[in-house]
Formats: C-alpha cells, sequence, structure tokens
C-alpha cells in the first residue's frame, strides 16, 4: 500500500527563485505535487536537500553508514563521495566494500571511479588501478564519474595510460573530476582541453577564475585541514552557474559540528544572493553530475529539509525519499557497525630505525601551515648529536618519517616545521594518498612508540605523550576507518587532537594537516616511504642541501 504524506511551509523553489507558502504532496517516496497556498500558515522553509560535491567519507573515520548518520542531522541527502583511500589500500575490493556499506543507509552516497590509484610512481601503495580496472568500473551505471585526476603531469605531457583512462572514462560517458593545485597558463589550458570538468584544489581566487573561465567548475572546499572557503566565496555571485560546495576531507569531530549546511550560512552571512549560495549546495552538483536525488519538483524523490530560517539554516528535518532520517538534530538511522577488511604487515620498528646520520649542509625542511594541504620547502642549519641530526623543538623543527605498512622496508625520515609538539610524537595511518604510516615527533623514542601501536592495532591514529602508553583509536577497516559509532569515534578523535594540542601543536586539526604532508600530489615538499620529494619539479630530493 502507498504512503501519503503532506507537507506544508514555505517552499524554497531553486530553479525559480522564488519562495512561497505551499504543500508538498509525497507518496511512497516521490512528490507527487507541489501547491502554492497563500493559506499556508507554517513559517518553516522546505528546501532541497544539501549536497556534499566532493568527499572521501573514508577520512571522517566513519564507515558510510556511520558518516551518514551524522550528515543527514545537518541536511545533507546526497554526496559525490571519491572512494580513492580505501582503493589505495585494497582497491577493487576497497570500492566494492564502500559499495556494499552505502546500500545499509538511504543517504544517496554516488560513488566514482577511483583514476590515480596509485597518485604516482613515487611511494608504495596496496594496489594498482590501471586501465583495465578502469574499464570494469566503468561498466558499473551506479559509478557516475572518473575521480579526481590527480596526475596532472601525466595529462599535460599526455601520458598514454593517463589518457586511457580518461578516453575509456569519456567513452562510457563518465563526467571527468580534476586536482590540479596552482595550475596556470598553458598547462591550465591542456588540463581542460584532456576533458577535466572540475577542480576543488584552488587556493587562490585568481586561479579559479582562469579555470571557471575555461569552462571549469569550481569546487569550494571547506574541510578540516583545508579550509579555501574564505577565499573563494566571491564567486558564488560571481559564477552561480559554476559553482559547488564540498568538503574533501572531515574529520569526525568537525562533522558533528557542521556539514554543507554551515557553507550556506556563512556565504549568505557576507552578502551572497539566497539563491545562489543554494544552487552551489544543492542543484549546481545534482544537476553537473545526473545524481539521483531529488530537487524539489514534482516527480523528483522527496529529498528535502525543513528549515528553521533561510539565515541561519538550523535544520529542522531531513528527508530521504520520503522517510524522516534526521529530526531536531538527531538522527533517526540506526546505528552500524562495518566488517573489517585491511592490508597491514605488522613489523615493530627500534629507534635506531630513525637515525639520520649528519649530511653536508643545511636540511631542507617540510613547512606545514595551518588550514592548507599545500606546504613550503624551506631550509635551516641542522642540529647534530653524537653524527646524527635530530629533531629540535625550541625551534619547531620536528622529525617526520613515513613506514611502508605494506611490506618490510626502512622508514623514510624527513625533517618538518609548523606541527608544533614540544615534546612526544603523533602518528596515523591515514596518510594520503597511499596510506603508510605517518609520524612526525620531538624523539626518535617517541615516534617509535607512536608508530609501534599503530603497527600492533593494524591501524589508527595515535598520540606517545607523557603516559608511556600512549593512546590510540584504533581504524580497523583498511587503516583508514573504526568500525565503530560515530558519536564513539567523534569524541576519541577529539580527545587525540586535545591531547596532540597538550603536546605543544598549535594546528586546528593536527592528524589531518599529519595526512597530507605524504601528500606528494601536492606542492611544494612532501615525504613518501621512499623520499623527501619535490612537488613542483615532480622528483625526489635529498633531506641535506649539500648532497647530490
Amino acid at each position: 500500500m502507498s504512503t501519503l504524506t503532506h507537507h506544508s511551509g514555505k517552499i524554497v523553489d531553486i530553479f525559480n527563485e522564488r519562495i512561497f507558502p505551499g504543500t508538498i504532496e509525497v507518496r511512497s517516496g516521490k512528490i507527487q505535487s507541489i501547491v502554492e497556498d497563500e493559506t499556508v500558515t507554517e513559517t518553516t522553509f522546505l528546501c532541497p536537500g544539501f549536497i556534499d560535491a566532493h568527499v572521501h567519507i573514508e577520512s571522517s573515520l566513519l564507515t558510510p553508514p556511520e558518516f551518514a548518520r551524522i550528515a543527514v542531522r545537518h541536511g545533507t541527502t546526497a554526496t559525490v563521495s571519491d572512494p580513492h583511500e580505501i582503493a589505495n589500500v585494497l582497491g577493487i575490493e576497497g570500492v566494492r566494500l564502500m559499495q556494499s556499506l552505502a546500500q545499509q543507509t538511504p543517504l544517496k552516497i554516488h560513488f566514482g571511479i577511483p583514476s590515480c590509484v596509485p597518485a604516482t610512481g613515487f611511494e608504495t601503495g596496496g594496489a594498482i588501478l590501471g586501465p583495465d580496472a578502469i574499464e570494469e568500473l566503468c561498466l558499473d551505471p551506479s559509478l557516475l564519474y572518473l575521480s579526481e585526476m590527480m596526475n596532472f603531469p601525466g595529462v599535460i605531457h599526455r601520458d598514454p595510460e593517463v589518457m586511457n583512462k580518461i578516453a575509456i572514462a569519456q567513452r562510457h560517458g563518465k563526467h571527468i573530476d580534476g586536482h590540479a593545485p596552482g595550475l596556470r597558463g598553458q598547462d591550465l589550458r591542456a588540463y581542460v582541453e584532456a576533458g577535466i570538468e572540475t577542480d576543488h584544489e584552488c587556493f587562490h581566487i585568481d586561479e579559479a577564475r582562469e579555470k571557471i573561465a575555461l569552462g571549469q567548475k569550481i569546487l569550494i572546499r571547506e574541510g578540516s585541514a583545508a579550509r579555501n572557503f574564505n577565499e573563494l566565496w566571491p564567486l558564488l555571485a560571481e559564477h552561480p552557474l559554476s559553482c559547488m560546495f564540498c568538503s574533501d576531507d572531515k574529520h569526525p569531530d568537525d562533522l558533528m559540528a557542521g556539514h554543507i549546511d554551515r557553507l550556506v550560512a556563512r556565504a549568505v552571512a557576507l552578502g551572497i544572493p539566497l539563491f545562489a549560495a543554494l544552487r552551489a549546495a544543492c542543484l549546481n552538483p545534482a544537476l553537473h553530475y545526473g545524481l539521483r536525488c531529488g530537487l524539489l519538483r514534482p516527480g523528483d524523490a522527496a529529498d528535502f529539509v525543513r528549515l528553521q530560517d533561510v539565515r541561519g539554516f538550523a535544520v529542522l528535518e531531513t528527508w530521504i525519499d520520503g522517510t524522516c532520517v534526521a529530526r531536531d538534530s538527531s538522527s533517526l538511522l540506526p546505528k552500524s557497525r562495518s566488517r573489517r577488511a585491511n592490508r597491514f604487515f605488522e613489523q615493530e620498528i627500534t629507534p635506531s630505525d630513525f637515525q639520520v646520520s649528519a649530511g653536508i649542509g643545511d636540511i631542507r625542511i617540510i613547512e606545514a601551515w595551518d588550514g592548507q594541504i599545500i606546504t613550503g620547502a624551506g631550509q635551516a642549519e641542522p642540529l647534530i648529536k653524537n653524527g646524527f641530526a635530530v629533531a629540535d623543538p625550541s625551534r619547531d623543527i620536528l622529525k617526520i618519517a613515513v613506514i611502508n605498512r605494506y611490506r618490510a622496508a626502512p622508514p623514510a625520515i624527513a625533517f618538518v616545521r609548523g606541527i608544533g609538539l614540544k615534546t612526544g610524537a603523533i602518528a596515523s595511518s591515514v596518510a594520503h594518498d597511499c596510506h603508510n604510516i605517518v609520524a612526525v615527533g620531538t624523539t626518535d623514542e617517541a615516534l617509535t612508540r607512536a608508530v609501534n601501536m599503530i603497527i600492533r592495532k593494524a591501524g589508527g591514529i595515535a598520540v606517545a605523550g607523557r603516559n608511556a602508553s600512549g593512546r590510540i583509536l584504533p581504524l580497523p577497516v583498511a587503516g583508514l576507518m573504526s568500525d565503530g559509532y560515530a558519536e564513539d569515534v567523534a569524541e576519541g578523535y577529539a580527545d587525540l587532537t586535545r591531547e596532540a594540542r597538550e603536546l605543544g601543536s598549535p594546528l586546528h586539526a593536527p592528524f589531518m594537516t599529519l595526512s597530507f604532508l605524504a601528500l606528494l600530489v601536492i606542492p611544494a615538499l612532501k615525504l613518501s616511504d621512499k623520499g623527501l620529494f619535490d612537488g613542483v619539479k615532480f622528483e625526489f630530493t635529498p633531506a641535506f642541501v649539500g648532497l647530490p
């Protein structure tokens, strides 16, 4: 038997940019009619649900059902989700795992096909997705797009394998997402002409304007570490048809606090026209990607939110396919535990593994910046003790290590500034893109404690501080996600963040920043399990300036 419900209020028609009193009739999950009615006295607003236009659910440390439980509280009804992180660990098996988990929630999670697994050949990952794998995944109609093409040098120089992947996706009618931080001029033109349709890596508004002029859509990102909203928000008024909102990577405590709803509110508070902000949050992603979600039209799926007002955008209810999934800031979706799947080489290390013999000249230093995933490339005179270069917390020069989690190999060691620890160490098995173990510490002993905690648990986020035992949040699902409940994960993550700050870190999201210090496709200086990497020249570089 079909069910019939009626929802009255001030209806937000984004297509026609008007708000009117009326009633929505919903039958069996579909909108049957929308009737304008001046007699309606309900003062709340009915609006299409919010869409995250680019997110790696794995980075929330939550499985898709648990991510969904929190996201719907904020009016999110759909996501454009790249399973790139788990694909780097488990390959196609990881993509299928995410799909199966997503089927357990009504949140409309639209997965893409990871384009760059691994992102480069300069690190060790758990899997390789070549053209044959792309072809196999393109045959799945539920996978709507080729996810972020991070190998922009390969695109620019028309690398045969890269271009083959793009051609396969185009042949199957898939959209193609971009990832090209700082790309300008002729290189950008060559990148766009290859068929790349979007970019979420703009750090400067002029860069974004240039990309829009060439036909790209710009995803305004506000994640836990990378925060570009303050730089890019004027684009919403300048180019309302070319902008979307996304989070990219959002840790669980940030997700608990807000999602796309907060970006809409911030935009309107800054003077962006209401419908321009809502287009970025609701319509543009759905129309660009052809998402399977409703946009508040007769015949659409009944995916909408009830808002207190269109200033603060407080979400009172979230509806998906005609079912209420959140009300009054509480999720109505059931809690869910996930099965475990992983790939982890469990061999503990010793402090001697982190020793760096003194070299010639200054040391190169990765410069980490709060709120950014790009890094600088600095230099400094090393602190030498007993013939070894060591961390110098007094100058905020700490040791960073990346440890291969897939097979036995010596750690790669370098130095970093900006993490700010005065004592102890932090470590994580979430390290974009191949998700080897990344750690930053003030001593080799502290690094050892933090890393070994992660090895023993086959994945997690850890702090080695004043407590000899340390603290870890286990991540047994691919070393990326917890198999527990969102609230517990958020609390555990918040505790670890607080401990990292007590050790001296000033960063808003120290573990998210840590995870990007191994991301080679973002300039300028990064560290992989194979060594220090110059992301501008796209080649390895020695830790000591005086070495060839």
